[in-house]
């Protein structure tokens, strides 16, 4: 007879959200018992908050003391239709949002307050207390998409699949007509010049120019479809990183007429990696040119444009399982939806970039993990990413 107390699956914080600053320096984590903020390299706890209820979203101000929160999980700590501005410093509550529905994102800058609900977003000039700028309606954003630039703010369109670009200046809008389908993911580039985004079908990522809304480029992730978790661009705005559900990192080039891309582009060159960083060196992968996948049938006239298209000039795998013994085991359950979040799952393969050699990928869930992973070129020319290491940054 088997006598071992059954394993309580129930212990142990479980990881709703994961959001970096503004740099990449820093990434919070909102969890079911409160919230917490974690140095990005090495990955260390800087501040952990307990409330004994749930954080859904926790959005960072740089290093500032300022935290924008919302309640989730199976016992909010705040009603879901409630953006709190929490200063750390304090410990308090410093300024309150209200809306009539649930609030399924918030970004912060020093000037404004970015929110976005089911069909709609709000911007609010960051002051005690907060003035409404405006607010727009959209499609169905149960994801919480929104980018919130210097200059620009970006966020679904009215109908499925557009974007709408905002100048906080002018309050000047632009529509583009990004997708055929609904958006699953977007990012402005850290000088706001370039806007990234992925529809739900996963297969392409698409490039904008946010100066005159024109399409520039088209990059393939693959022929299957798939769930886009992740899009992030380098800091010299010449690279991006995208994750998957196929748990996939994918780095392609971006190429764009920035005056400063040949400079960037030069210090690549000079990487501080090599395949011996690895702490395991079978978890990278590299490609001579991303343009040649297919060799001579991309020249062939009448293929098949999936044979032409533009794909990443590098990969590696990621950690996405909450329960990786259960997977390799077969006896993964399927998640149970988690009431007061996006999706009602927990994010997975957040990516931030540290430098244009060195990005951090971050995962939700009970099995929180951290995994560093970084670029380099070898002898023959090759570029490659390689998982440098990795942690569960929960401590279970």
């Amino acid at each position: 007879m088997n006598t071992r107390p059954a394993i309580d699956e129930s212990t142990g914080p479980v990881a709703l959200a994961v959001a970096f600053n503004q740099d990449s320096s820093c990434f919070a984590v909102g969890l079911d018992t409160g919230f917490c903020v974690f140095n990005s390299d090495p990955c260390e706890l800087k501040v952990s908050r307990d409330f004994n209820a749930g954080i859904g979203a926790a959005e960072m101000l740089g290093r500032a003391n300022y935290v924008a929160l919302v309640g989730g999980g199976k016992n909010p700590k705040f009603p879901t239709n409630k953006v709190i501005i929490w200063d750390d410093a304090k410990q308090l509550a410093v300024v309150t949002l209200e809306f009539q529905s649930q609030v399924f994102q918030a970004r912060l800058s020093r000037s404004q307050i970015l929110v976005a609900l089911l069909n709609s977003v709000s911007l609010y000039a960051f002051s005690s207390p907060p003035k409404k700028v405006s607010s727009f309606e959209t499609a169905d954003n149960p994801s919480g998409l929104c980018c919130l630039g210097s200059n620009i703010v970006a966020f679904p369109g009215r109908t499925p699949g557009q974007v709408q670009i905002m100048e906080i200046g002018t309050g000047n809008i632009s529509i583009i007509p990004a997708h055929g389908t609904p958006l699953k993911a977007m990012t402005l580039s850290p000088n706001g010049e370039i806007l990234a985004t992925a529809s739900e079908t996963g297969t392409l990522i698409r490039l904008f120019s946010t100066t005159n809304c024109a399409r520039f480029s088209e990059l393939r992730r693959g022929v299957d479809p798939a769930a886009i978790f992740s899009l992030a661009i380098s800091p010299s705005n010449t690279l991006l990183a995208v994750t998957s559900d196929k748990a996939t990192l994918h780095i392609f080039d971006l190429p764009h007429a920035s005056s400063n891309a040949t400079t960037s582009r030069s210090t690549r060159s000079s990487s501080p990696y090599s395949t011996s960083s690895f702490d395991d060196p079978t978890n990278s992968s590299s490609t001579t040119s991303n343009r040649t996948k297919w060799g001579i049938l991309g020249s062939i006239p009448l293929m098949p444009r999936l044979f032409s298209d533009t794909y990443s000039f590098a990969s590696a795998p990621i950690s996405i399982d909450d329960d990786p013994h259960a997977a390799l085991m077969g006896t993964a359950k399927p998640p149970v939806p988690i009431p007061g979040i996006p999706g009602g799952k927990a994010k997975k393969g957040v990516v931030g970039w540290l430098d244009d050699w060195t990005l951090v990928v971050v995962g939700g869930g009970r099995d929180g993990r951290w995994e560093k992973f970084v670029l380099g070129r070898a002898e023959d020319g090759k570029r490659w990413v390689g998982r440098q290491g990795w942690k569960r940054y929960l401590g279970v």
